[in-house]
């Protein structure tokens, strides 16, 4: 595993043991790396993590780890992404977890799917309206 972190995230790790450690660029908070590797940034409080995850989320899935309602509403409200969670893996951001049966596909579009899609997610509507003269007043 490799931790890309913040000059404060780098000294707690290696004050740790741990020393596959290095200085995260700001492009490494925009990487999805498909590899064992994590980028971390030690914040100030909850105004900072929502406005770093807002700028450099995939806008897939993010959760927060707290004891405080209030912050956890806050949080589910402000962070733009398909999957939020509270006290949650995001390893539950899956079709099929969330019933949609087989996931075939993930969106972070807002338009026309978002999220886990599963078959239905692929389907759209079309509204028929029969009548014979009436009106909308």
């Amino acid at each position: 595993i490799e931790i890309r972190g913040c000059a404060e995230t780098c000294a707690l790790v290696k004050q740790a043991g741990f020393t596959d450690v290095k200085l995260a660029t700001e492009e490494d908070f925009y990487t999805e790396y498909l590899a064992a590797i994590i980028s971390c940034k030690v914040v100030s409080g909850l105004d900072e993590a929502i406005a770093h995850i807002n700028q450099h989320s995939s806008q897939h899935t993010e959760a927060i780890v707290t004891e405080n309602y209030t912050k956890a509403r806050r949080f589910l409200r402000e962070i733009d992404s398909s999957s939020v969670m509270v006290n949650a893996s995001t390893r539950f951001a899956d079709g099929f977890e969330y019933g949609l049966g087989a996931e075939i596909g993930i969106s972070t579009d807002k338009l026309h799917a978002r999220g886990p899609v599963g078959l239905e997610g692929l389907t759209s509507l079309k509204y028929i309206v029969l009548g014979d003269g009436q009106v909308r007043a």
